[in-house]
């Protein structure tokens, strides 16, 4: 199974070719404008790789939570890319690969992605692992007194947010990395994802609230 894996949804971007769980190639860059670098992006991995697009099993991409303009040019790019090529695309939460990148220990792990608006998309390593909104204080209350790693992206401010509120914690800075996401993608099956597109459609947006936006006026408003 050879899995084209990228990620645009936190911060920059970041592209993997994984063949049976082990990446072929990869790159990672800062900065806005993935419209523009996105593609040429892909091409210059799967060069690298060695692999031609044809001979991809799998297209897998975060949907969310996570900035809402990175969100869409990566979910546009993978389903453009999976329809093209006639390959399933599987869509799997920023929140879960960040859990995924995590090492088994003692401590509860929280993925966590700044939100930059005072709060935190966050997920709890245990159950379904489901995003949520939350504040540092209001997550402090979920967590009682467990010792946590927050891993992700501003997760040393939340875990220094979370030390002020009692809780014993610790943090991993990172972003999503695309081999993580092509390994959860991968475990699924290739077949699964072709079903789950042909019943439930293309991956959509995972968005936990409306989306701030700028009237031309200058007006702020938030839409669903």
């Amino acid at each position: 199974m050879t899995v084209l894996a990228f990620d645009c949804a936190v911060s920059g971007m970041a592209v993997a070719v994984v063949r049976h769980g082990v990446r072929l190639a990869g790159l990672a860059e800062a900065g806005r404008d993935q419209a523009a670098r996105l593609l040429p992006a892909i091409e210059a991995v799967l060069v690298e790789a060695g692999v031609d697009r044809r001979d991809l099993s799998l297209i897998a991409v975060t949907i969310g939570p996570g900035s809402f303009t990175g969100v869409r040019v990566g979910l546009a790019a993978a389903r453009g890319l999976a329809v093209g090529l006639a390959v399933p695309l599987a869509g799997i939460a920023t929140t879960s690969v960040l859990l995924a990148q995590s090492k088994p220990g003692e401590r509860l792990v929280v993925g966590a992605i700044d939100s930059r608006l005072g709060d935190w998309f966050c997920a709890i390593g245990e159950g379904d692992a489901a995003p949520f909104v939350t504040s540092a204080r209001d997550l402090a209350v979920r967590l009682a007194g467990r010792p946590c790693l927050a891993i992700g992206a501003g997760a040393t401010a939340l875990a220094g947010d979370l030390v002020a509120a009692g809780i014993d914690a610790i943090a991993k800075e990172t972003v999503p990395d695309p081999v993580a996401l092509a390994r959860l993608a991968g475990d699924v099956g290739v077949e699964a994802w072709r079903a789950r597109n042909a019943q439930e459609g293309l991956p959509r947006p995972l968005y936990l609230r409306g989306v701030n936006i700028t009237l031309p006026d200058g007006a702020r408003r938030t839409v669903d």
